[in-house]
């Protein structure tokens, strides 16, 4: 059988048509390390919404993997820098990749959330976007929410930077962390998360510093008789995409997957506004003692911390160190 000339282009046609149906058809997947839970984990209902979105207004599938199925962050930026993984949903790694988003964590820079959340969605987050993505080919589609982090310790209560002289501090294993605690008067101490629990039970360390949510969630409480809400860092979550596929993608499609990252940003916000005011209650309800620290003492910690840190940032970001001053203008100008 020999094919005509119509045939053999409404074929090729055909193929070229389910070519095109395959290449759209396309499966994201999206990894984080929190749990899945959507009530209580502010990834997994940024996550779970974002994939409810893309769904629903596009052709693209969105497979989740949470709770570190895929590995921790630092291993989730590699996978999407590598392609691997399509969008992962990070905090802290991503001042591993891009230096210059480690200034966020300057302490007692935000004084409340709605302000951290017009910085970060105005011209100063757009910008440090951008940086970020020329540094790592990673787009940042959304900014999302880890929370405020706030002291805690089994010894005394914490009103002034005085208070925490002599008190053993456990910290992240990051040198911002260090400066801060130190400059405050305590001593810190670099453990693992994993082990934390027992450096608090064994008397390794006096306190720690995290979210309200994730001391409650992890039962630190139990082990704390005092907290202190100073929101010493404001810690944010980034919703990233590898930018080599997104720019592969439909109009269409990256606009859909846009507004779900949005969307997405501000429900893993909701949900951790949500875990905290919860958590105060909670730990309060079972004989934890919790302080509000007022503006003026809160001033005492700023001036206490911030030098220390702003200084050894300026030594470290090198060039980069201009994000400091721009971060520094913005929250002036959104506090105006």
């Amino acid at each position: 059988m020999r094919f005509q000339p119509k045939t053999l282009a409404a074929t090729a046609a055909l193929c070229a048509g389910l070519f095109a149906a395959a290449a759209n058809a396309q499966t994201l997947r999206v990894a984080h390390v929190d749990p899945d839970d959507w009530t209580g984990s502010k990834k997994g209902a940024a996550a779970q919404i974002f994939k409810n979105i893309v769904e629903g207004e596009s052709d693209l599938t969105v497979e989740l993997f949470p709770a570190g199925a895929l590995g921790n962050e630092d291993e989730l930026v590699s996978q999407a820098q590598d392609g691997l993984t399509q969008v992962v949903l990070v905090s802290g790694a991503m001042s591993k990749i891009c230096p210059a988003a480690s200034v966020l964590d300057i302490p007692y820079t935000f004084s409340s959330a709605p302000l951290a959340w017009e910085v970060l969605d105005g011209e100063f987050g757009d910008a440090l976007a951008e940086h970020c993505l020329e540094q790592t080919g990673l787009r940042t589609l959304a900014y999302g929410e880890t929370g405020f982090r706030n002291f805690t310790n089994s010894e005394r209560e914490i009103r002034t930077p005085a208070d925490m002289e002599g008190l053993k501090f456990r910290v992240q294993p990051i040198p911002l962390y260090i400066e801060m605690v130190g400059a405050l008067g305590g001593e810190p101490t670099p453990i693992a998360w994993t082990e934390l629990p027992n450096a608090l039970s064994t008397g390794v360390v006096d306190g720690q510093e995290n979210p309200v949510g994730v001391i409650y969630n992890n039962g630190l409480h139990k082990l704390q008789q005092y907290m202190t809400l100073d929101g010493h860092v404001y810690a944010a979550d980034f919703l990233l995409i590898s930018d080599e596929f997104f720019q592969g993608l439909e109009p269409a499609q990256q606009e859909v997957i846009q507004k779900a990252a949005i969307v997405a940003g501000n429900m893993g916000r909701s949900i951790q506004q949500w875990n905290t005011a919860e958590g105060v209650t909670k730990v309060q309800d079972e004989g934890m003692q919790v302080y509000s620290p007022t503006a003026e003492e809160l001033q005492a910690f700023a001036d206490a911390a911030q030098p220390a840190v702003v200084s050894y940032l300026r030594e470290e970001l090198g060039d980069d160190a201009e994000w400091i001053d721009r971060l520094q203008d913005a929250v002036a100008a959104a506090s105006e």
